[in-house]
């Protein structure tokens, strides 16, 4: 497994990063969220190992920062805070388990085994997505942002899912046809055109936290996990 630990505890970040190497995993380390969300901007991680008190902030906003824009990595947290609270607010941000410190390495090894099993065989798309303040089920087939239901045609319900399980990445137009309309050839008209503006209708136009759906000029749709301000 790849897996990178978060703690800026020098006796503890160096017994994890020790006992996993021998373990035989392979181990990034670092001290503090914005270095870490740096590494995990760059690479791929099968886990995480993340203290929940770090220099430059809570632990649990590094994971809601990742859960919004669609990272699913598995996350274990350290946390010296034992009390039932903590630990539904970590949980309820995207954590997958917690473990309290003091603790035996064995059972943080035993800990990252399971998630990464559970991991591995979750092999659906996930069915709930959440950017920013917009939060896609695809089992009910519902959009809701800032606590508001959005009424979606089916197409446009497409659309915006794919956008968002592409979130930050540069989607085409030639994507769009083949991956929401199943084309295998461009029909010559502003079918995703249509679709785009009446998408940003309902999901951008009326909310204060600014405009999620970005036209990049002569290359396609960008949908972002931090919303554009409006001038």
């Amino acid at each position: 497994m790849q897996i990178l630990v978060v703690d800026d505890d020098e006796e503890t970040r160096r017994h994890v990063v020790a006992g996993l190497t021998a373990a035989g995993h392979s181990v990034s380390e670092t001290v503090d969220g914005a270095s870490a969300m740096a590494q995990l901007d760059s690479a791929r991680f099968d886990a995480i190992v993340l203290d929940r008190m770090l220099p430059d902030g809570d632990g649990v906003a590094l994971v809601r920062k990742l859960r919004q824009r669609a990272n699913g990595t598995p996350v274990l947290m350290l946390t010296a805070v034992g009390d039932i609270d903590a630990r539904v607010e970590g949980i309820e941000a995207g954590a997958d388990d917690y473990l309290i410190k003091p603790f035996a390495f064995v059972e943080l090894s035993a800990r990252l085994m399971a998630l990464q099993r559970r991991h591995s065989r979750s092999d659906v798309p996930a069915a709930v997505l959440q950017v920013g303040d917009v939060v896609l089920d695809a089992v009910s087939r519902t959009v809701r942002r800032a606590g508001a239901h959005i009424p979606l045609q089916p197409r446009e319900f497409l659309l915006l899912e794919y956008l968002m399980r592409h979130c930050d990445q540069l989607v085409t137009r030639t994507m769009l046809l083949q991956e929401v309309w199943k084309y295998d050839f461009d029909p010559q008209t502003s079918i995703v055109e249509t679709h785009i503006s009446r998408l940003r209708g309902k999901v951008d136009r009326g909310f204060t936290s600014g405009e999620l759906i970005e036209t990049v000029r002569g290359e396609g749709y960008l949908l972002r996990s931090v919303p554009a301000s409006r001038a």
